[in-house]
């Protein structure tokens, strides 16, 4: 049986990488997806994956609330409610502290934080009892990687506002919680070098890096009723990095 059978996602960043795995996913389990993407917009199609769901892919810039809006109310007019809810659209930039900029910090928690946070204020309206939220952070927030001070930091918010939300929104039988991805092996890893990829991977204990897919399969099980009785949790999939 499907576990998403009629439910009504909408994944913000759902268009390639760790979002367009999720997107996939959830179709796969029988969900409706409306997957979202700054860029034009292809690769996806109504029934990929061969599931009983379909995946919608909608245009719209994550930072901008107003595009955000719009995709809500084209999900929640066309399935009647919006019942999951995946916020994956992230800016990931290196700067050292004597490298930091107004502007790379501005657009940083921009992106990471302030429009998660309008996003999720946005798409709650249309969320019933049962609804899930799930965010999706980083082992960033706890490891203190250099360079990426300003990244960690937005993703150590995003667990913040995980354990808040869940306080605020169970009253409204909604659940809040958050995937945290190691190093993952999409397009944008795939722009480093061999030399960094196999450093980072040796800093995995499972000696590898991870794959979209696996980040999708935490993410369904935050998004189905398996998870009924869990919120406000962190469910961190990196291979063990910085759990050992």
């Amino acid at each position: 049986m499907s576990r998403l059978s009629n439910k009504v996602a909408v994944v913000v960043g759902g268009v390639g990488g760790i979002g367009g795995a999720i997107s996939k996913r959830f179709a796969s389990e029988g969900a409706s997806v409306y997957a979202t993407s700054r860029k034009a917009i292809g690769g996806l199609s109504a029934k990929d994956e061969g599931g009983s769901g379909g995946i919608h892919t909608v245009q719209a810039d994550a930072g901008k609330l107003s595009e955000l809006e719009q995709v809500f109310e084209k999900a929640n007019s066309e399935g009647g409610r919006i019942d999951i809810l995946v916020l994956n659209a992230g800016l990931s930039e290196y700067a050292p502290l004597d490298a930091i900029t107004e502007d790379h910090f501005d657009r940083t928690f921009g992106l990471n934080v302030k429009s998660l946070v309008f996003a999720a204020q946005g798409a709650i309206r249309f969320m019933r009892p049962g609804g899930t939220v799930v965010l999706i952070g980083s082992i960033a927030e706890s490891i203190g990687t250099p360079g990426y001070g300003v990244y960690g930091a937005t993703k150590a918010a995003v667990r913040s506002f995980t354990r808040t939300w869940a306080n605020e929104l169970a009253s409204k039988g909604i659940r809040v919680n958050v995937v945290s991805p190691g190093p993952t092996d999409t397009a944008m890893m795939a722009g480093v070098s061999a030399e960094i990829r196999d450093t980072l991977s040796k800093l995995v204990p499972l000696g590898r890096l991870g794959r979209p897919e696996e980040v999708a399969a935490a993410a369904l099980y935050l998004a189905s009723d398996e998870s009924s009785f869990t919120t406000g949790a962190e469910l961190c999939v990196d291979g063990g990095m910085a759990q050992v």
